[in-house]
């Protein structure tokens, strides 16, 4: 059996975001994707044993994501997935 995949849940009208989940919507209009997308790519890393901010600094190198950008998605992530190693 495979991982589930870890999905973004979707804003409900006039919902107040909180915490790193308000960076989603400015993530996907400056970086030009989903942020489904972005979500796949560095939970599969978590997933696979890297620390926190090696994720952080491969977004940062392979993508041009800003620190804290990159920083409030690895850290969503880990949460929704229970990680408390990596950090």
């Amino acid at each position: 059996m495979t991982d589930p995949r870890l999905v973004v849940p979707v804003a409900q009208p006039g919902e107040v975001l909180k915490g790193p989940r308000s960076y989603f919507a400015s993530m996907e209009k400056r970086y030009g994707r989903p942020i489904q997308e972005w979500v796949d790519l560095a939970a599969d890393r978590v997933k696979a044993g890297a620390r926190h901010m090696e994720v952080v600094e491969w977004l940062k190198a392979e993508y041009g994501m800003g620190h804290g950008h990159a920083n409030a998605l690895v850290g969503w992530i880990r949460e929704r997935l229970g990680d408390a190693k990596g950090a």
